[in-house]
């Protein structure tokens, strides 16, 4: 899948949004999300400094919607991987993880804007949305994963999403990611995430072997 536009000046009458947003994203794989003006997401989509105004009130808005656009595909990739908890929620824990680190090897842009605009996160009501309904399926994951514990000392499953949250998060934005950002690592990626989940899971008493 291609995350940027296909070249320049392609822009047709009643898809000025769409020629934005694209600019944006192959502006943000060059510069990153902070090193282009409104202006050039402008020129480079082949139109008039104030032909954006049509659409975004300002630069931030336009990055909004491409963040909001990044975490709905996020969030479809973090679905599928969940696949509502099959095979079982620790094996389907796992595939999340590595959809995580997956979307940010494969979208770079997307991602950085997402993660890297400094964009508050009710910027726009399509931006919470999209950002909840993600972490949303981080949510029902952990919930999942939380529900094989006794009821008894069960750690709360907001806590453990959030802790699952971090430890993906924290090595798709060193190790996974596509462009020049990712450091080097003398192992995959997935394998970091996955070692640093067991060692996770089980102080909390859960294993692979307890899913089976």
């Amino acid at each position: 899948m291609s995350w940027s536009k296909k070249g320049r000046g392609s822009y047709h009458h009643g898809n000025l949004r769409e020629a934005l947003i694209a600019s944006a994203l192959e502006l943000i794989g060059e510069k990153g999300p902070a090193g282009f003006s409104f202006a050039e997401a402008a020129r480079s989509a082949g139109v008039s400094p104030a032909a954006p105004y049509r659409h975004f009130r300002d630069r931030d808005a336009l990055l909004a919607d491409v963040a909001a656009r990044g975490f709905e595909l996020f969030t479809a990739r973090l679905e599928a991987a969940w696949n509502e908890g099959a095979p079982d929620p620790m094996r389907a824990l796992d595939a999340v993880g590595r959809a995580y680190l997956a979307f940010a090897r494969d979208g770079p842009a997307y991602y950085a804007a997402m993660f890297e605009a400094q964009l508050p996160p009710d910027l726009s009501r399509e931006l919470t949305v999209a950002t909840d309904q993600a972490f949303a399926v981080l949510r029902r994951a952990a919930e999942a994963v939380c529900a094989r514990l006794p009821k008894e000392g069960r750690p709360p499953s907001l806590m453990v999403s959030l802790h699952i949250w971090t430890m993906a998060h924290g090595t798709a934005s060193l190790f996974a990611r596509g462009d020049a950002a990712r450091r080097k690592l003398p192992m995959p990626p997935e394998d970091l995430l996955e070692a640093g989940m067991l060692v996770y899971l089980d102080g909390l008493g859960l294993n692979h072997d307890a899913a089976a």
